[in-house]
């Protein structure tokens, strides 16, 4: 079988790695990919903003199955399209992404099927902002209705900050389109997890949980990223916590959403919130997280593209995953600037002896081949994972690693997954 990924971050160079690993896949092709990800599939030039290019290239391959990465092609359609053409893909249609491409839509679904989350509102005008805005207490979350690659929620300090942040998201100052719609929330404490589920539009089979560090500095201080670092272990959600998921989140979700003729296939990934009254939805995703999956596949010991071609064809009730135990990290090497104004083209050095240490994988977010050699070509550029028994020595695996690895401007966080480690030492 022949593979096509459409992408090009650290999410599809994990992909196209786990799905090389199936005996099944005889070519892995990813478009339009990365410097990195060519060492691992064939490239394909391919503008994911185009759903014709897109459509084009599929149907010139014709892959025995493609996996859409991002959330850009699922919002312009690109499954609906492919499905029409008689390819197999794997990823939610138009309609269904809405789950992802409007938090209004999700939060008013939320709220139709009784499913647990922060208070809110939907606000369509600044002046009905400064009306809903009053009815919350400080701090205030205010969010971007539609996709905003991870930049568009704002955790403001005072109203007059939440009435700020939504007119800079309004006149389009603040993400650089505006927004016809602007999300308030109430602001929730308690640990964050993210938890994936394959779905094949009635059923439901669970991922290994993750936790995203989202903060571009240290202690989760300065702005929103796509994502710094992830770890993921055994520990982080007991079997009653994760069966308590499943039934009262993800499985009325997936059904909430066939019983409004919207059935979902595809990866659900649920942000969540576990709060002193318990789980709360803080959004929904539609297709695999990036860093997550970078943490989550090195878990997976079982086929990865047999367990799609399950959620495609409806039979995941039969379908159970096995995962290595223990716990894996994975830490992003940043340009400088990132996630502001940054530079690209610097060279990468280090590579080969951060490769060797036991236990790590390199996947590349955005990197490049110039003049025969990797250049940095993207704000998230490396996320150096590594897999070992415990949290500790995943950590000390992919910091040892990243240390091998410079290029002009690098920056990465120091603390991913400390406060996980801190709070078992004192238990």
């Amino acid at each position: 079988m022949k593979v096509l990924i459409l992408g090009s971050g650290g999410r599809e160079h994990a992909l196209a790695w786990a799905a090389a690993r199936s005996p099944r896949v005889t070519e892995v092709v990813c478009a339009p990919g990365n410097g990195g990800i060519a060492q691992t599939a064939r490239c394909a030039p391919v503008k994911l903003n185009d759903l014709e290019s897109m459509v084009r290239l599929a149907v010139a391959e014709r892959p025995g199955l493609i996996i859409v990465g991002p959330e850009l092609p699922l919002s312009l359609g690109v499954v609906d399209a492919l499905r029409e053409r008689g390819l197999r893909v794997f990823g939610p249609t138009r309609v269904a992404a809405m789950l992802e491409t409007s938090k209004g839509f999700a939060k008013r679904f939320l709220q139709r099927h009784n499913i647990p989350t922060g208070n809110y509102a939907v606000c369509a005008t600044a002046a009905e902002f400064g009306k809903a805005v009053d009815l919350f207490h400080p701090p205030i979350v205010v969010k971007a209705d539609g996709l905003a690659a991870g930049k568009g929620v704002i955790i403001c300090p005072s109203r007059a900050t939440a009435m700020e942040a939504a007119q800079g998201l309004f006149s389009g100052e603040l993400l650089g389109a505006a927004e016809r719609q602007v999300v308030l929330e109430e602001f929730l404490e308690g640990e964050e997890i993210s938890f994936l589920c394959l779905c094949d539009g009635s059923h439901v089979v669970p991922l290994a949980p993750a936790q995203d560090h989202k903060r571009i500095g240290d202690g989760d201080t300065g702005p929103n990223t796509g994502g710094m670092g992830v770890y993921s272990t055994d520990a982080m959600l007991d079997p009653g916590m994760t069966e308590w998921i499943l039934r009262h989140i993800a499985e009325p979700t997936v059904r909430g959403m066939a019983d409004e003729d919207v059935p979902f296939t595809g990866v659900l990934y649920c942000g969540l919130m576990i709060t002193a009254r318990g789980p709360q939805v803080l959004e929904f995703n539609v297709r695999f997280g990036d860093p997550e999956t970078q943490a989550i596949l090195v878990r997976l010991e079982s086929d990865l593209i047999d367990a799609l071609d399950a959620a495609i064809d409806g039979e995941l009730a039969e379908t159970e995953l096995r995962w290595a135990p223990g716990a894996s990290a994975c830490v992003v090497a940043s340009s400088a600037g990132y996630p502001g104004n940054y530079k690209t083209g610097w060279p990468i050095a280090g590579l080969g002896a951060a490769g060797q240490t036991p236990g790590v994988q390199i996947f590349h977010a955005g990197t490049a081949q110039a003049g025969g050699q990797l250049v940095t070509a993207g704000g998230r550029v490396l996320g150096v994972t590594a897999m070992a028994d415990s949290l500790e020595e995943a950590l000390d695996r992919a910091y040892r690693a990243m240390d091998e690895i410079s290029f002009e401007g690098i920056y990465y966080r120091r603390d991913i997954g400390r406060r996980a480690l801190k709070g078992a030492a004192h238990v």
